[in-house]
C-alpha cells in the first residue's frame, strides 16, 4: 500500500491510500480518484516528502506543534467525519437507492433505456470494473450506503 498527497482542481488537498503507484494511475485515468472534498474528478498528486522510518535507537522526535487557528470569524474547517456525513446526507437526499440492482441500472440510464437520475447502490468489482470499460460513468463512494430494510 502507499499513501498519495492529492491535491484537486479547486486546490483541496488530501490523503489516500493505493495498491501501488500503477494502480493510482490506472484509477485516475478512468476518472475513479475523486476529491474527498468536493467529488471533482480533476485530481492530481501534490508534492510530498517520503515517509522515513528513525533508527530504533534515535530520539524520539519533538512533538509538531499545532496548526494556527484561523482567523476570527472564519468557519473551522470540517472534519473528515464531518465532510463524510455531508456527503452521505447529500447522496441519500439526491439520489436514488438501487441496491443490487446498481450495474443494471447504471447501464440502461447510460444506454437511454431509463430516465436519467442520480442513482446509488452495489455492485461486485467485475460488474464496476465492466461499466468502467463500457465507458458507464460511476465512482465508488466513501461509505457503505445504509441497507434498507422492511
Amino acid at each position: 500500500m502507499i499513501q498519495f498527497s492529492l491535491r484537486c482542481s479547486n486546490d483541496h488537498r488530501f490523503d489516500s491510500w493505493f495498491q501501488s503507484s500503477a494502480a493510482y494511475d490506472k484509477l485516475e485515468r478512468a476518472g475513479m480518484v475523486t476529491c474527498a472534498v468536493c467529488g471533482v474528478t480533476s485530481v492530481s498528486k501534490a508534492v510530498m516528502a517520503p515517509r522515513v522510518r528513525p533508527a530504533r535507537d534515535a530520539a524520539p522526535l519533538p512533538v509538531p506543534a499545532s496548526q494556527p487557528a484561523p482567523p476570527p470569524g472564519a468557519a473551522p474547517a470540517p472534519s473528515i467525519e464531518q465532510a463524510l456525513a455531508a456527503l452521505r446526507k447529500h447522496v441519500e437526499s439526491t439520489a436514488d437507492y438501487v441496491g443490487g440492482d446498481f450495474a443494471r441500472e447504471a447501464r440502461a440510464i447510460h444506454d437511454g433505456d431509463a430516465p436519467d437520475r442520480a442513482i446509488y447502490g452495489e455492485a461486485r468489482p467485475e460488474e464496476a470494473r465492466r461499466l468502467i470499460e463500457e465507458g458507464v460513468p460511476i465512482a465508488p463512494l466513501p461509505f457503505v450506503p445504509r441497507r434498507k430494510t422492511n
